[in-house]
């Protein structure tokens, strides 16, 4: 990675150097780093967001009742820790559905029995394309990426979206994992249009200052908007789906509610409740789908408990 000294971002970013120094100071600068009394960054660093930006959280959702899944939350809680072997039958089913579903979603043709097979030997499927082998092994090592993220209780960055995102086509499209795309493109099916690639940068960032704003609403609110914003960005060329609902699993999972899984028969219904949401910035239909799911989950967290 070449790096560059602050003079090269004064004219990049049109700020003065008293002040990227302080962004550098307060870490807000991934990868930036000093060297006796010089500060050097990364080519593509992007400009931070001025913190001094008031943001307008314009979404909504209709009344919606949580107490149901908060009531199973509790319940399951008070079971903790659980065992060895029932983390382990929780977590081996959860990969396997979540990795099918996801990558069915999107196209991928290994059927459910089939991802089970390479996710636990390791072997490729006869007369299913490499690709789809790859999608599979990613999508569990992404899994196990946002599982260290939780562990280390760490504050969601554009760094983690973006290693997510690497971590999703890698060897499958590398010149564009962990990459904002650098071309405008359409979501199809849908109505909603997502913003020029130019703005994408500052598109994120906004969502991240937006993120920590969301911190007093319920964490299924948090997943669902976290989930959706993301999408109504489109920040890459490709995998934006399988990110997206890692994240919304990221927000529930640290929260303390089980992940779920979106299922491929479902995807009308959930590719209808993000365009309303897109279109609208109404999140109901969305988030009662969330519910629903995380209903789902408890109940089998519930099974096991006996």
């Amino acid at each position: 990675m070449e790096y560059k000294n602050i003079s090269y971002f004064v004219s990049k970013w049109h700020i003065n150097e008293r002040r990227i120094r302080i962004l550098c100071a307060e870490g807000r600068i991934h990868g930036a780093k000093k060297i006796g009394k010089t500060w050097l960054l990364p080519e593509d660093s992007e400009k931070p967001l001025d913190k001094r930006y008031k943001q307008t959280n314009d979404l909504f959702f209709n009344h919606i009742d949580f107490n149901g899944i908060d009531q199973k939350k509790k319940n399951i809680d008070s079971h903790r820790p659980f065992s060895h072997n029932m983390n382990r039958q929780l977590r081996d089913k959860l990969i396997i559905e979540w990795t099918y579903n996801s990558n069915a979603i999107e196209g991928n043709t290994l059927t459910l029995s089939e991802t089970k097979v390479v996710l636990e030997n390791g072997i490729t499927i006869k007369g299913k394309p490499l690709k789809d082998h790859l999608e599979t092994i990613n999508h569990k090592e992404a899994i196990e990426y946002i599982e260290t993220i939780v562990k280390a209780n760490a504050r969601l960055s554009e760094y983690d979206i973006k290693s997510i995102h690497h971590l999703i086509l890698k060897e499958i499209d590398s010149s564009n994992a962990g990459k904002y795309r650098n071309e405008n493109v359409f979501i199809s099916g849908a109505k909603h249009v997502p913003p020029m690639y130019i703005n994408v940068p500052y598109e994120m960032q906004k969502l991240i200052v937006k993120y920590q704003d969301w911190k007093d609403l319920h964490p299924v609110v948090r997943a669902c908007y976290l989930h959706g914003e993301f999408v109504k960005i489109h920040p890459f060329i490709d995998g934006n789906g399988r990110t997206a609902r890692l994240l919304l699993n990221f927000e529930l999972i640290q929260s303390g509610y089980p992940p779920v899984v979106i299922k491929t028969e479902n995807r009308v219904d959930y590719y209808d409740a993000l365009d309303k949401a897109h279109t609208t910035n109404d999140y109901t239909d969305f988030i009662r789908m969330i519910i629903d799911l995380v209903n789902e989950s408890e109940d089998s967290y519930l099974y096991l408990i006996g």
